[in-house]
């Protein structure tokens, strides 16, 4: 089973989800304390699932919350939630989230249940997924563009940082946050952040009839359970962090930390590239940067054809790479796109790279997980609007993560989305406090290109946790078949029994 993954901002140098939007006034959502409930309405999987046959005792439904708790008896989100029916002596739920944020939690469970069947944790737990706000399939559901108008934000190269570059960058972008705006309108954007997220994970349970919930978080959903561990702590029977994110750190500096991380996984692909006769990446480590962007960066001025009609753009070329770097087993299909570069052949694997990362099926069809991605993080922290913040960002992304870097430093750079969004930061949440001793676990792998390792020791610290170190480069590892990462965490979540001091893996 493959973990989704946090589908992080690109790199605040290319600023792909960047823009430069006045502040449109708007209330903040309701953060009242009055006690909300409501009831769970189930129904078959058949209309949810592309195949429910996988999880044949699944059970998917509804909750109803308000998309401002201020205002309880106005406007309604539902959230999509879905639960897989422990085969044995039942412990409780355990309630999954795989990250982004943004990706589906239904879904996920969904393969979840199917994968984990037989299992320890498939006989002792109800295996509970449930769609955040505006995510998956919940609704209403977070959508800013179309297909189409997807299609053509992907042809923006995005790498003119000269005032006139900045200024058409910002443009584009503008256009992306003004659609948000319009189609989602003020009040439902302003509630869509981790501290709502974390209020309507409790309402379910609740409808649930939970006392406690057993918590299961990759990625962003690290962010997700902390948050939620810090506000409901006596709701905590167990939860296992995997891939942590640092709420301590401000944005820029978190893009820059998991940039770096993206860098070091691009010199570990590129020295194992290199020892295989005819690597398009040569092998003089010294020029690996180097020849990476003589291959993509004429894409800027010119796609290359593919046998998709698209064609590749610089923009979907450094997709598509960073999409490699998340797991060692995409790397063949990196090493094939940058090989049709090359060699003028079809690079279409970088194209169906991208795919993949934006969520983009065969059909043309996109999933709003990057939508919801966006929309999320920019109320979650509080971004700076200074320009000159973001030009020296840049100087300091274009020294740490060199292969991402286009041309040269200019002393301008356009600012991120978040600076400028519509909405004010309402679900600022901070450093995470601990539920109690002996309640959470974090695992935190040693080459995790999009959630360093050092944010899981800060995560453990946070919450009083116990640390799991994985040696490896992929990201998360919880139920990817490591017995000695999974025997630990399933020992923890069925008998609160704690990993090993130190245990290393």
């Amino acid at each position: 089973m493959t973990a989704m993954l946090r589908a992080g901002p690109m790199i605040a140098a290319l600023a792909l989800i960047s823009a430069a939007l006045s502040p449109t006034a708007s209330a903040a959502p309701g953060t009242s304390a009055e006690p909300y409930t409501a009831a769970a309405v189930w129904d078959s999987c058949t209309t949810v699932l592309a195949d429910a046959s996988a999880v044949p005792t699944a059970r998917c439904g509804t909750v109803a919350v308000p998309v401002d708790y201020a205002d309880p008896g106005g406007a309604q989100a539902h959230l999509a939630v879905i639960s897989v029916p422990a085969t044995g002596p039942r412990i409780g739920v355990l309630v999954v989230n795989p990250g982004g944020p943004g990706a589906s939690a239904v879904d996920t469970v969904a393969g979840m249940g199917a994968a984990l069947a037989g299992t320890e944790i498939a006989r002792r737990f109800d295996l509970v997924g449930i769609d955040p706000r505006g995510v998956g399939h919940s609704t209403p559901q977070l959508r800013c563009r179309t297909d189409a108008e997807f299609d053509a934000f992907r042809t923006e190269p995005m790498v003119d940082y000269s005032p006139a570059g900045v200024a058409h960058i910002e443009d584009v972008l503008r256009q992306f946050a003004a659609r948000c705006l319009d189609r989602m309108g003020p009040e439902f954007l302003a509630g869509v952040g981790t501290a709502t997220a974390a209020r309507d994970m409790d309402v379910v349970r609740e409808a649930l009839g939970e006392d406690q919930i057993n918590y299961l978080g990759f990625s962003y959903g690290t962010q997700l359970g902390a948050v939620y561990a810090s506000r409901y702590p006596q709701r905590v029977r167990t939860m296992v962090l995997d891939g942590a994110v640092d709420p301590t750190l401000d944005p820029i500096t978190e893009s820059l930390t998991q940039n770096t991380g993206f860098q070091r996984a691009f010199e570990r692909y590129a020295a194992d590239c290199a020892k295989s006769a005819g690597c398009p990446l040569g092998t003089d480590p010294t020029q690996f940067v180097a020849r990476f962007h003589q291959l993509v960066n004429p894409l800027a001025v010119r796609p290359a054809a593919t046998s998709d009609p698209r064609g590749l753009g610089y923009q979907d070329a450094i997709t598509g790479t960073v999409s490699a770097l998340y797991s060692q087993r995409f790397w063949p299909y990196l090493t094939s796109g940058l090989l049709g570069l090359q060699r003028g052949t079809d690079p279409g694997d970088l194209l169906l790279l991208a795919d993949e990362y934006q969520r983009r099926d065969r059909d043309g069809h996109y999933s709003n997980q990057q939508d919801a991605f966006t929309a999320i993080r920019c109320v979650d922290a509080v971004f700076p609007t200074d320009p000159a913040v973001w030009a020296d960002a840049d100087r300091r992304s274009r020294a740490a993560v060199p292969f991402l870097a286009y041309g040269q430093f200019t002393g301008f750079a356009p600012r991120d989305v978040c600076a400028m969004w519509p909405v004010p930061p309402t679900s600022v949440v901070g450093a995470a406090t601990s539920p109690g001793p002996g309640k959470v676990v974090v695992v935190s792998t040693t080459g995790d290109p999009a959630t360093p390792y050092e944010a899981g020791i800060a995560l453990a610290d946070q919450l009083d946790a116990q640390l799991i170190s994985f040696t490896g480069t992929q990201h998360t590892v919880v139920f990817n078949g490591d017995a000695c990462v999974d025997t630990a965490v399933v020992a923890f979540l069925t008998n609160s029994t704690p990993p090993p001091s130190g245990l290393r893996c």
